[in-house]
């Protein structure tokens, strides 16, 4: 354990012992990003703002429930995305109601096919990328290796690992603004 910078399971694991300090560690490591995922949803500052300080009554009680505290990160995002999602749902139900539309969305097919969509555009454009930059996309995100796993695993450094991730990431950013 890093005491400079402590995993976020050391954090949970410290917390759940009884040393409530090191929620607030976790919480200003993450609250940030849980807004700006709601926000993704949402659209709305207040709004997620408000729907992340909702989750974090919601993790805080499940914590102990985590099993992988090394998961906590995504464990997280889930409850922020689903929470975010149920809110923009209730939103548009309530704006049909006052315009008086009364047919019925199915809101989870038309989710589907956003996210059909998306993952389309995303696939063909993980396809035009280099076959090393495919491959440490796959590593990381479907494979879900950590960079010291991907290093060993390839036999190259760390930060050629580190340095093909993001030089993906920023081609995959570039190739989806101009899809979209």
């Amino acid at each position: 354990m890093n005491d400079k910078f402590p995993s976020d399971k050391d954090l949970i694991e410290q917390y759940l012992s009884g040393d409530k300090t090191k929620l607030a560690i976790l919480v200003k490591r993450w609250h940030k990003i849980f807004c700006e995922k709601a926000y993704w949803v949402l659209r709305d500052k207040n709004m997620s703002k408000d729907v992340a300080q909702e989750c974090w009554i919601i993790i805080i009680n499940k914590l102990d429930t985590l099993e992988n505290k090394d998961r906590f990160k995504n464990w997280g995002l889930r409850i922020i995305y689903t929470q975010a999602i149920n809110v923009y749902k209730q939103q548009k139900r309530e704006r049909e109601n006052l315009s008086g539309i009364d047919h019925e969305v199915n809101q989870e097919t038309h989710e589907e096919e956003i996210n059909h969509v998306l993952k389309s555009t995303l696939l063909k454009a993980i396809k035009e990328l280099p076959k090393e930059k495919q491959d440490i996309i796959r590593l990381f995100y479907v494979e879900e290796y950590s960079i010291k796993e991907i290093s060993i695993f390839l036999n190259i450094p760390k930060g050629t690992v580190k340095s093909r991730l993001f030089k993906a990431r920023e081609k995959l950013k570039v190739k989806l603004k101009a899809s979209i």
